[in-house]
């Protein structure tokens, strides 16, 4: 018996001529947090609504808690929970009176209070669902989403609107949640949330999947960056080739800044062998290595360069 919760084996997905997905693979184990990043148009939310159960692929296959999403929806329904970009929320309702409702959808729905209580809504349950901010509203979408207790929560763009406070409030409840069991699949733009959160990511380019792993696995063959302020008096075509690379430079402040990315071989031998070799340098030059900094590639990094490959 699979240990998989979510499992997708050579999706595809057609829209006449348009292919949004094409063929791609992952599984998410139970308790597990996966993030699934991605342009615009990449097909992120196609394969969200194909595992929701909302379309019926035209590929390849799914299974979501060992069952098909789409031609066992009814019975899958109750055991999940889906937050979706745009919820259609009832705006003459009140917050309490919109919880009340979708507890009605379930058995064993959470108490009401406690639900609220969670998102830090319990204040505001008399208040109409039309005076709530942004931010507010995407938390009463939150807390109806794990208002069934959910065995799987589907995540879609989960703290557009919130301010910093509020966004934190929701990684820990998230965190929470995964901890007492709930497997959860994330989309996200925030690339620091994905960073945070999740135990994989993938990230969709175009309808395929360019890269999956863990976090550090997706930046480890990205390289680290190495960068310090030029000098003025230093021209730029004598820098020095670190691994036989040319910096890279960016002008802040009226000054240019020198970035070299290193890949290859172990991180910490390559970065430390950066830096000796820039600093036997800097010393045979008397040249001042002005803001000199070492960092790992970022999932921003990563991110950029799947988009750059295919430009």
């Amino acid at each position: 018996m699979s240990t998989q919760t979510i499992e997708v084996d050579g999706l595809r997905q057609r829209y006449g001529d348009f292919e949004a997905v094409r063929g791609i693979d992952f599984e998410v184990p139970a308790g597990g947090l996966f993030a699934l990043l991605g342009t615009n148009g990449a097909g992120k939310t196609t394969t969200i609504e194909v595992l929701e159960g909302f379309r019926k692929p035209t590929g390849g296959t799914v299974r979501l808690l060992g069952a098909d999403p789409w031609r066992q929806r009814k019975a899958l329904r109750p055991r999940v929970g889906i937050m979706l970009q745009e919820s259609g929320l009832i705006g003459d309702l009140t917050v309490a009176e919109t919880v009340d409702l979708w507890r009605d959808l379930h058995e064993q729905p959470l108490d009401a209070d406690d639900a609220l209580k969670q998102v830090d809504l319990l204040d505001k349950a008399g208040v109409q669902v039309r005076q709530l901010s942004g931010g507010q509203k995407r938390r009463l979408d939150l807390a109806l989403a794990v208002v069934g207790r959910p065995e799987v929560l589907f995540l879609d763009e989960p703290t557009t609107g919130m301010d910093p406070e509020a966004r934190l409030a929701t990684w820990r409840l998230i965190q929470d949640l995964v901890s007492a069991g709930t497997t959860v699949l994330l989309t996200t733009h925030y690339l620091e949330e994905a960073e945070r959160l999740a135990d994989r990511i993938a990230i969709m380019h175009r309808g395929e999947i360019r890269i999956l792993g863990t976090v550090p696995e997706v930046v480890a063959g990205h390289g680290d960056r190495i960068t310090f302020r030029v000098p003025s008096h230093t021209p730029i075509d004598t820098l020095p080739r670190l691994d036989g690379l040319a910096p890279e430079i960016a002008v802040a402040d009226g000054l240019p800044t020198a970035s070299y990315t290193l890949s290859g071989g172990d991180p910490d031998a390559r970065a430390h062998r950066g830096v000796a070799s820039l600093v036997a340098w800097a010393a045979e030059t008397g040249v001042t290595l002005d803001r000199l900094a070492v960092r790992p590639a970022s999932l921003e990094d990563v991110f950029l360069s799947i988009v750059e490959e295919t430009r």
